[in-house]
């Protein structure tokens, strides 16, 4: 059996699918995010002092926010698929306390698993755990690309609202999604490339979960750039008034 990790569940991702993530990230959107325009809120804020923090207080915990939120949702949508049958696909749902307490499966009486993707469980259920994992392992890699997607929309201002600083400010931005995004969708689709990132073709159903997991995250860090803009017009005025 695999390792456990994540409180006892299979592990979400492997290797290869880890060096796949940080190829579409850190490739093309990193990149990109070079080209973002001038933050229009600049000659707002004054001239940083030669002792200020590069991380201030509120910058780690608006940071510890959308990373925590990151690494909860991946594994959430792992949990999703193997507790849920929401597309009606016929995959077998378990327990939370099965699933995080698979490796104990061998003692379970009467436990069985349907057939699912091409892979026949009746002689051992138990590798439902592991060779059946590969669409819950897909959604968790799915929704962690798509998050970092988001994000770099969200990285466009550091604390302009996408509303003041649209998507479209930075087209190359887009383009580099755009590349990501259907860079993904090729190892999706074609059957080869499936099996050798270990993954499985997504249906419409799947792909709405993945959006329902990931587009929280704009809404998260639109709620820390209000917040953040608050504390930075309290602190002007603050030295406003000292002056």
């Amino acid at each position: 059996y695999q390792r456990r990790v994540h409180g006892g569940i299979p592990e979400g991702l492997t290797p290869v699918q880890l060096l796949w993530l940080n190829l579409l990230t850190d490739g093309p959107p990193a990149t990109a995010l070079g080209f973002n325009p001038v933050d229009s809120e600049i000659m707002k804020k004054p001239p940083r002092g030669k002792d200020d923090v590069i991380i201030t207080r509120w910058v780690f915990v608006r940071y510890l926010c959308i990373g925590l939120y990151v690494g909860l949702a991946t594994v959430f949508v792992f949990v999703f698929w193997y507790m849920f049958d929401y597309s009606r696909d016929g995959h077998t749902t378990v327990t939370f306390y099965q699933l995080t307490h698979w490796s104990q499966c061998p003692s379970w009486q009467n436990f069985t698993v349907n057939s699912f993707a091409s892979e026949d469980f009746s002689k051992n259920p138990c590798l439902y755990f592991t060779r059946g994992k590969k669409t819950a392992s897909t959604l968790s890699l799915s929704v962690l690309i798509t998050i970092e997607m988001l994000n770099a929309l969200n990285a466009i201002s550091e604390d302009c609202s996408l509303r003041v600083v649209p998507p479209w400010s930075n087209p190359h931005l887009l383009l580099a999604m755009l590349s990501s995004f259907t860079l993904h969708f090729i190892i999706l689709y074609v059957p080869f490339l499936a099996k050798l990132f270990g993954v499985q073709p997504l249906t419409v159903s799947d792909w709405l979960l993945v959006f329902l997991f990931s587009c929280p995250v704009i809404l998260l860090d639109e709620a820390a750039k209000h917040i953040g803009r608050t504390l930075a017009a309290r602190a002007r005025a603050s030295r406003s008034d000292e002056v």
